[in-house]
């Protein structure tokens, strides 16, 4: 491994910070016993995350009590690092009290013991990996190294920490550019199943990063697994409408018509494809489908509607908290979830419901008066409330007829 420091002594201290926080010295873990109080794990964390220079008493107050320190917060600060020296102490690590440097009202870590921390490496990698004057190879190698110790975002257990919300979103920036740096020249070296290891591993990571899905999805055309990648694509469409009510991206659409073209089997049994078109596992209630469908759903309606006569209504119902915002993601995706099974509950099976954003449903309901249309938007109302564990949640419904073709 990399040592980033010139030491003094035989003594090797290694921090992970991706993925989770962790302290080895001299073959000892420590990082458990001091993750036990967050604000030494918080001191620890953050003089070794900037530990290349001098952090003013002030700005380590501001870190660890960001609200504010009750008492004397100089105080508390020295009793912490004394703290931290006890526990290393206990573990007869024998450079115990040397660990923090104080000098002219501000702390460091002691550069001169042998410390080696992963996010430092990763960044050594990825610069070397950068360097567009060294052979492919040799680049990807660094890429690749570099991936490795991305076990993780930085600091998970400290995410809500002020000083840690921006490296996260930086070591994560960082992580999908290596990523997609490697894979284009992987590609370019048609080492194609390394593509879909890494893309692979990066979803995982970030489920939303589309970037990632469309690099595996042409890796998995370009190793001949054109159902794997259809499979995959549908995955992703059906992620991205669930998720953030989009549509696939053009480039996602290419990839789509690529994988299509290169299947050439051509299916002759109708038996098969009418259990191909049966729904497969149906749910009681309305049916569900992606906005896509919906809309060839309305402009058949529409076409209907206008030769027989009958009625039919479109419901949009719209979450929001009391102050009319949108809710936080988490809680969002938990009241979505409750809303549909709500409303695939409260309507017939010849009713249709989709996701028409990340807070609302369209509901298109035939054979209906306007006032039973009302009825039944009470009625989903009443049930929503009734069930839901979230509190503050507002429910909204607006119901129009359908407009008559021409």
């Amino acid at each position: 491994m990399t040592v980033f420091a010139n030491p003094t002594t035989g003594h090797k201290i290694y921090v992970q910070m991706l993925g989770g926080f962790q302290l080895v010295a001299d073959g000892k873990v420590l990082s458990d016993s001091i993750s036990r109080t967050r604000q030494l794990r918080n001191l620890l964390a953050y003089l070794l995350a900037f530990r290349k220079k001098a952090i003013s008493q002030e700005t380590l107050i501001d870190v660890l009590w960001p609200d504010g320190c009750s008492g004397s917060p100089a105080n508390a600060l020295k009793n912490l690092v004394y703290r931290m020296r006890t526990i290393f102490g206990t573990h007869e690590i024998p450079y115990a009290k040397e660990l923090v440097v104080f000098h002219q009202g501000s702390y460091c870590w002691n550069n001169n013991l042998n410390t080696e921390i992963d996010i430092e490496k990763f960044e050594q990698l990825k610069k070397l990996a950068d360097d567009t004057s060294l052979p492919d190879e040799n680049r990807v190698d660094c890429y690749l190294e570099a991936i490795s110790l991305y076990k993780g975002d930085f600091l998970p257990a400290s995410c809500y920490e002020e000083w840690v919300v921006s490296l996260v979103n930086y070591y994560r920036t960082e992580y999908f550019k290596c990523v997609y740096e490697a894979s284009a020249l992987l590609v370019k070296l048609e080492r194609y199943e390394t593509v879909q290891t890494i893309c692979e591993q990066a979803i995982v990571i970030d489920p939303l990063e589309e970037g990632a899905h469309r690099y595996l999805i042409f890796s998995l055309v370009r190793q001949n697994k054109q159902q794997k990648a259809l499979e995959h694509y549908r995955y992703v469409r059906d992620l991205f409408y669930r998720e953030l009510g989009v549509k696939p991206s053009d480039t996602m659409r290419e990839l789509y018509n690529e994988i299509t073209k290169s299947v050439q089997t051509v299916e002759t049994d109708l038996d098969i494809i009418k259990g191909d078109l049966n729904e497969q596992n149906a749910a009681e209630g309305a049916f569900y489908c992606d906005y896509e469908i919906f809309k060839n759903m309305y402009r058949l309606e529409v076409r209907a509607a206008s030769r027989t006569g009958h009625s039919v209504f479109l419901c949009l119902l719209t979450v929001t908290d009391r102050r009319g915002s949108l809710p936080g993601k988490e809680q969002l995706s938990g009241v979505m979830s409750e809303l549909l099974e709500t409303i695939r509950s409260s309507l017939r099976k010849g009713d249709v419901i989709s996701k028409f954003s990340p807070s609302q449903f369209v509901l298109m309901l035939p054979m209906l008066t306007y006032e039973n249309g009302e009825m039944v938007m009470g009625r989903i109302c009443d049930r929503f409330y009734e069930k839901t564990r979230f509190r503050g949640i507002k429910l909204s419904a607006d119901l129009r007829p359908l407009d008559a073709a021409i």
